[in-house]
């Protein structure tokens, strides 16, 4: 209960949150917001393109993907030192780092998400007269928004949380409050920065689940179907009734 008294302290101390303070929340949370969009914004300029590419025409699929895959299972942060001896300590080795562990989720499910449509739609759209961009960019990737939007929100989770490491080349971020308070042993600090992390991967995930709800057609998502109501036909069980018979002599 202590800890958890002292991180309610550390969040809730007015001094963390003057705009202007190099070390107030706001402010390293304007440099966190920096690095994961810098990167997403890199990355997804890279993978995007590259997997509409492969997942269009199928050429080029097993060395991608694979190459995505080994990317993703580099260790961040040992990247990230290796970076640094060959260039330096500054923003360019975290962007690196950043946008190596970002560009296998966007690629793969890119890439998924245009090898799931269905082939017979594609060829309807080539039959219709539509040439290959067209057939890309009206038919594949409309029905391909919501795979490529999951790897998006699943980049950026990703991103957010390891931003953190930032702090290890002395910038900012919300990692700062974790270097620093491992550096003295403040754990409520600790925690408190865990915490902010957290909270802003949450925030993230629910605006592009939004963004994702307004993008994704009804059609494709589902939702026209479910907004309809089931039209069922009455049918009557109820034997008519008839009138009497009249009985004569």
């Amino acid at each position: 209960m202590s800890l958890l008294s002292d991180v309610t302290s550390f969040l809730g101390d007015g001094a963390r949150w003057q705009v202007g303070d190099p070390d107030s929340i706001p402010s390293r949370l304007l440099e966190h917001l920096e690095y994961t969009g810098l990167a997403l914004g890199i990355a997804a300029l890279i993978a995007i393109p590259v997997g509409l590419y492969i997942g269009h025409t199928g050429k080029g699929a097993f060395v991608a993907i694979n190459a995505g895959n080994a990317g993703r299972a580099l260790p961040t942060l040992g990247l990230l030192t290796l970076v640094v001896i060959f260039i330096g300590i500054g923003l360019v080795p975290v962007i690196v780092a950043l946008v190596v562990l970002a560009i296998p989720p966007l690629l793969t499910a890119t890439y998924a998400g245009l090898r799931a449509v269905d082939r017979a739609t594609i060829d309807a759209a080539r039959g219709q007269g539509m040439r290959e961009g067209q057939v890309l960019l009206r038919t594949e990737v409309p029905m391909a928004l919501p795979i490529l939007m999951s790897g998006v929100r699943n980049a950026t989770l990703q991103v957010v949380a390891t931003a953190t490491v930032a702090a290890y080349v002395a910038l900012g971020g919300f990692g700062r409050y974790l270097i620093d308070g491992l550096a003295v042993r403040d754990y409520p600090q600790v925690v408190g920065g865990a915490v902010l992390v957290a909270g802003l991967a949450i925030v993230l995930d629910l605006i592009l689940a939004a963004i994702q709800r307004l993008v994704v057609s009804p059609g494709v998502s589902g939702r026209a179907a479910t907004r309809r109501a089931p039209r069922t036909a009455h049918v009557s069980t109820s034997v008519p009734s008839q009138p009497p018979r009249k009985v004569t002599p």
